[in-house]
């Protein structure tokens, strides 16, 4: 759960004023790691900012420019990860996947 700004900043405020980190969580009922991390960052964090680093971009770019009309799972086999990283990698470098119903494996001859 979330807190406010001014939460965080009225629990900080009391424990400047001489209220001890434990007296804080107890009061509030907030741990006491909890209001340590705000001690040291006061605003929540908005996401999640670390580079990939299972699939490198280039080979995923390589391999879609090579093999085109692949499913995941096959790619997946290709760069040693998981269908669902791939998926997250295609959808992070905006590529989608619109397959050539001429070329699919799905299909006979005599239809494409």
């Amino acid at each position: 759960m979330t807190y406010s700004i001014d939460y965080r900043k009225q629990v900080l405020s009391s424990i400047d004023n001489g209220l001890a980190v434990r007296e804080a969580a107890a009061f509030y009922e907030l741990s006491t790691s909890t209001i340590h991390s705000w001690r040291q960052i006061l605003e929540a964090k908005k996401g999640r900012y670390k580079a990939p680093t299972k699939i490198p971009d280039g080979a995923l770019i390589h391999d879609v420019k090579a093999c085109p009309d692949d499913y995941q799972y096959e790619r997946a086999n290709r760069l040693g990860c998981s269908k669902t990283g791939i998926h997250h990698a295609l959808k992070r470098l905006n590529i989608s996947q619109k397959k050539d119903t001429r070329t699919s494996k799905g299909l006979s001859d005599k239809k494409s």
